[in-house]
């Protein structure tokens, strides 16, 4: 099985794991990847599910690692791959001089990057008329697993050791949407200087567009690289259905706020984050991405993983061959436009983890 099937195979059905304790641990609820575990793959770093309804009863079964640390991938008892375990980091086992456990600052994604929810809270998550029917913000801070409001000492703290001990490589910076005009940009500017002003670390904040185009100009000048404003879905009655409270952020502010950012943070710089199969169609799916690329801008699409606790945790997971039928076609168009996921300066299309886009751009650059 090429590499990008097998993959896109595993992210779909999600595995059942001989170990649940091999490697670093594995998340649930939160900002996402939620419910994920992090697996390395034919060299590639993948957040595959472990924790979801689709991966009790997946297929695919990874094996406990042998002596070298190499599991082997079944499905239905055949050998079919093998996957390493990046290590538990270093940094989880330190706390900040304020005494709060640096894994509740910010945690480690994939293999080398750097994840923290700046808010955990957000003004729609409240409310079940407003709120994105997939988003579990609230649960890890409801669990004490985060706190609620990261500071900027607290998150240049924890940056600066995550490079230092563990080799982190770039930042993600999200948040929760704390109003109706910056969104969290202002938050994600102070956060940003303080952990630049500590450590040299690419960066990327991700938040909804706010009402003022001048937003960006500070985003940048206060250290952040790369952008991500993120649609989930494409279609407007898909948007009022499934986040009914971020629908009423129109289309047509995104593609406003795209054009303008684009400038700013450069072309492939600014990105945004797609859930495949919560109810658009392939053709829909790509012909945004279409229209986002003449932009300039970086469409990461990933297939939406049902996490337990949310209104969506009973909808089904995409099947391979859906996602197969969008993440060719796109790595064709973005190897076409000349944007690449390995060009991107910091954040989830960079990574790459929650998604086998990057691996279909690495075989379309291959043919």
């Amino acid at each position: 099985m090429p590499t990008e099937r097998l993959i896109n195979a595993l992210q779909s059905y999600g595995v059942r794991l001989a170990d649940s304790r091999a490697g670093a641990p594995s998340r649930r609820g939160g900002a996402g990847p939620s419910d994920h575990k992090a697996m390395i793959i034919a060299g590639r770093t993948v957040m595959v599910p472990v924790h979801t309804e689709s991966a009790f009863d997946s297929p695919f079964l990874v094996r406990r690692p042998d002596a070298d640390g190499v599991s082997v991938i079944e499905h239905e008892g055949v050998v079919i791959g093998r996957a390493t375990f990046p290590g538990k980091p270093r940094f989880y086992s330190l706390s900040t001089f304020d005494g709060v456990p640096y894994s509740k600052i910010a945690v480690l994604h994939g293999r080398d990057v750097l994840a923290t929810t700046v808010l955990q809270t957000c003004i729609r998550y409240a409310s079940r008329a407003k709120t994105c029917q997939f988003c579990s913000i609230g649960q890890s801070l409801a669990a004490g697993r985060t706190v609620a409001h990261k500071t900027p000492e607290q998150l240049a703290e924890v940056a600066r050791a995550a490079v230092l001990l563990d080799g982190v490589r770039h930042m993600v910076m999200t948040t929760g949407t704390p109003n109706a005009t910056d969104r969290g940009a202002a938050v994600l500017c102070e956060s940003a200087f303080a952990v630049k002003a500590a450590v040299d670390l690419p960066i990327q904040a991700q938040c909804e567009p706010p009402d003022d185009d001048r937003w960006f100009e500070r985003m940048k000048q206060s250290g952040i690289d790369a952008l991500g404003m993120h649609l989930e879905a494409v279609t407007p009655e898909v948007r009022a259905r499934i986040m009914p409270g971020k629908a009423s952020v129109p289309l047509e502010r995104y593609y406003a706020a795209f054009e303008a950012a684009v400038p700013v943070f450069g072309r492939g710089q600014v990105s945004t984050y797609i859930l495949a199969g919560l109810g658009d169609a392939p053709a829909a799916v790509l012909e945004m991405a279409e229209l986002l690329i003449g932009m300039g801008v970086y469409p990461f699409v990933v297939p939406f993983v049902p996490i337990s606790g949310t209104p969506l945790e009973s909808h089904p997971a995409p099947d391979p061959d859906f996602m197969h039928a969008i993440l060719r076609p796109l790595a064709q168009m973005l190897s076409g436009a000349g944007l690449r996921s390995a060009d991107i300066k910091a954040g989830c299309g960079r990574c790459g983890a929650c998604s086998a886009l990057s691996t279909y751009e690495g075989a379309e650059a291959a043919a």
